[in-house]
């Protein structure tokens, strides 16, 4: 059985220090005042600082597949590929450029020797104002195997929890038909990890009324309609947060699998107690709330020391053979 190492990290305003191409002049304009201050030395320490972590996971030989969210674009994700050279992995990359008003993207760094990349698609959220769109990647395995990963980042709280939920029941809305429309496609038992910054916790009513995701493997496996495991829901019961809002710890970052996960049908099974909200010791505040210790940027607090303010999140996929 191969065991494959599948990480999602929430890497805070990973900026380039040039226009990327194709965004509009207003947006540029926002840029320009909320990165005042953002070089290419503070990218590089800030890619430094990324790449200190992520060189530790998978007991310090580098995750197989790792997505990301709050990146500006391809040519920061190659940086930061570059910077894990040391660990001798064939990193690729997957990325969409979307219209988000913050020029922020979803995407995918894969170990080219391990996976190939045979399709993309980019899912729209239908919102008022640009939001990132949900990124989504087929995948086939060494072994000849497909399995579709799916990258979110859903519209965030910061109107307020209550005011901005619309937003984040239009995304589930959107992964949920998106999820119907590939097992019409590729059958109940097709292999799907959906990943993601969902800015709202297991429980909230985007993702248990509207992507269907459940707590109950049992009602996942004997649904007829297209169900998703969260396997966020033990870091609840442990009182863990992938981020921290008034010293509270929140469950916003998550994986969710498909029905042909869950049975395993699909030829991909989730390893017993894999999922992890990966602390890394030097990412960790002192003092009485363990939140990550972010990095900010300069126009406003910045820490040079800092890495994101999300824990990345961890799980192990097992493949027969």
């Amino acid at each position: 059985m191969k065991t494959y190492y599948i990480a999602f990290w929430n890497v805070e305003n990973l900026f380039d220090t040039e226009d990327s191409a194709g965004r509009p002049e207003w947006l540029q304009k926002n840029l320009a005042k909320e990165l005042k201050g953002w070089n290419s030395k503070v990218l590089g320490r800030k890619i430094s600082q990324l790449s200190l972590i992520i060189r530790q996971m998978n007991k310090g030989a580098g995750p197989d597949l790792l997505g990301l969210c709050e990146v500006e674009n391809r040519r920061v994700l190659e940086k930061l590929v570059q910077s894990l050279a040391p660990l001798g992995r064939q990193y690729e990359i997957a990325h969409h450029d979307t219209d988000d008003e913050r020029g922020i993207d979803v995407a995918f760094i894969y170990d080219g020797a391990k996976f190939t990349a045979k399709e993309q698609f980019y899912h729209v959220i239908l919102k008022r104002a640009a939001t990132r769109d949900i990124f989504q990647v087929n995948f086939k395995t060494a072994g000849g195997r497909e399995l579709i990963a799916i990258g979110n980042h859903w519209p965030s709280r910061s109107n307020g929890e209550l005011e901005s939920e619309p937003y984040r029941i239009t995304a589930g809305e959107t992964l949920g038909y998106w999820m119907d429309r590939i097992e019409e496609l590729k059958g109940n038992d097709a292999a799907v990890i959906i990943m993601g910054d969902f800015n709202d916790q297991p429980f909230n009513r985007s993702l248990t009324e509207y992507a269907l995701a459940e707590n109950s493997r049992a009602k996942v496996m004997n649904s007829r309609s297209t169900r998703l495991l969260n396997l966020m829901w033990p870091a609840l019961g442990q009182g863990l947060g992938t981020y921290y809002f008034q010293n509270s710890p929140n469950v916003l970052d998550q994986f969710l699998i498909s029905k042909g996960v869950v049975t395993g049908h699909s030829g991909f099974s989730v390893g017993e107690g894999s999922v992890r909200v990966e602390m890394f010791k030097q990412m960790v505040a002192a003092g009485d709330y363990p939140a990550p210790i972010k990095f900010g940027r300069p126009s406003e607090k910045m820490n040079t020391e800092g890495f994101s303010d999300h824990y990345p999140v961890s799980m192990l996929l097992q493949e027969k053979k």
